[in-house]
């Protein structure tokens, strides 16, 4: 059993995560939730910590971003958009339980202090941005990674404040121009 406990947004996520491992999982209810609900999440946070979660899709990135701005001490956790998909319809519930598993094991901390590790210039550089296939290439990079898919700017605060280090950064771009992962 892992020591932190997983958020999602709904009950079928939660049968979906439990399926995969073995987690206290608790819902949000979708973006509906009291303040009441951030104060327990708070308090659960401080003792054992928790993991976010969330659809990848822009309700999910909307209480992912509402937790993170009420509760500091968290880890995030993401699925591909490709590995949570299943009929048209995005969401945890429709992902493996490996790729669960997966995501779970690449969750990472939101950083306190932010870093000015990585710039918009070197995004450019490498092809995540201003490209023809700059998403296709931040995708595999956010895959790789365990930070999920997301737009440059979003990219760039998620690897100042994920504590992504240059040597995971770069090895992660070698294996997208190894393999296209």
């Amino acid at each position: 059993m892992i020591k932190e406990v997983i958020v999602v947004e709904g009950k079928d996520d939660i049968t979906a995560v439990k399926a995969a491992i073995d987690a206290e999982v608790i819902a949000t209810g979708g973006f509906g939730y009291k303040k009441e609900f951030i104060q327990t999440l708070k308090k659960i946070a401080d003792k054992r910590g928790i993991i976010i979660l969330t659809d990848p899709d822009y309700a999910g990135e909307q209480i992912r971003k509402d937790l993170s701005k009420h509760i500091k001490n968290c880890k995030h956790a993401f699925l591909p958009q490709g590995k949570a998909l299943k009929k048209g319809d995005i969401g945890v519930e429709n992902a493996t339980k490996e790729d669960i598993i997966e995501a779970i094991q690449k969750a990472r901390p939101n950083e306190v202090e932010r870093k000015e590790e990585f710039t918009k210039e070197e995004l450019i550089k490498h092809g995540l941005s201003g490209g023809p296939d700059s998403r296709d290439k931040r995708e595999k990079l956010g895959h790789i990674l365990g930070i999920g898919y997301c737009n440059s700017k979003q990219l760039l605060n998620r690897l100042n404040n994920f504590g992504i280090t240059r040597e995971e950064f770069y090895e992660a771009l070698e294996r997208i121009e190894k393999d296209g992962k």
